[in-house]
């Protein structure tokens, strides 16, 4: 995966295969990405997937990558997608997940503490909960003064592997409406943080635009 020969590759493939995959029928390039990988084997490697941004977007999707990359070996192509729909399929971000630190354990009360962003600025809670989902989504409700109703709560894996990219769907009733959130981490709580805010984002959003308010 090194980004040198990975570069190499894309502008010359003789260059580095001795045996040209076209005549044994593999017509895939078949690179492998990780943390050396650089950002012309991303792009091709989105290319291939169908996926074309432009200098900006793919900025800040490699970034995503990288920081994905540094927590797993190995990059899969469910991964690259997961990240392009996580991070250009957003509603308004009125709210950022900063971090998140949660204690929990046998005969222990779950407790999170969380940090949001906002508009600059940051905002700190903490708060204990039935478990370390509750927790955080009751820390969460204290920032944002959003209080959501859980209505519904699911776990996938969108990836291989034991650091496998898990993602959360959750559906919730906050400010009279149902909306989904979704969110993807290596971190199972982290994923379920973002997929919360994400659904409260929504009803923010929804709020904003029916009233005509600046949040």
């Amino acid at each position: 995966e090194s980004g040198i020969h990975q570069d190499g590759v894309l502008k010359k493939r003789t260059t580095y295969e001795i045996i040209d995959p076209d005549d044994v029928g593999f017509t895939g390039e078949g690179l492998v990405l990780g943390k050396h990988s650089g950002r012309h084997a991303f792009k091709e490697r989105l290319e291939s997937l169908g996926i074309r941004l432009n200098d900006k977007e793919l900025d800040k999707a490699f970034g995503r990558f990288k920081v994905l990359a540094d927590k797993k070996k190995t990059v899969y192509d469910e991964d690259l997608i997961s990240i392009v729909e996580d991070e250009f399929s957003k509603v308004s971000e009125v709210w950022q997940l900063n971090s998140l630190q949660i204690t929990s354990g046998t005969n222990i009360t779950p407790t999170a503490s969380v940090k949001l962003k906002s508009k600059g600025k940051f905002f700190a809670s903490s708060s204990s909960g039935d478990g370390p989902v509750d927790a955080c989504y009751k820390a969460i409700d204290k920032i944002t003064k959003v209080k959501g109703e859980l209505l519904d709560y699911s776990i996938q894996a969108v990836t291989r592997g034991k650091d496998a990219l898990g993602e959360v769907s959750i559906k919730i009733r906050a400010k009279n409406q149902e909306v989904a959130g979704r969110g993807a981490s290596t971190d199972i709580l982290e994923a379920s943080a973002k997929a919360y805010l994400n659904a409260i984002n929504r009803v923010l959003s929804k709020n904003q635009k029916s009233t005509g308010l600046t949040l």
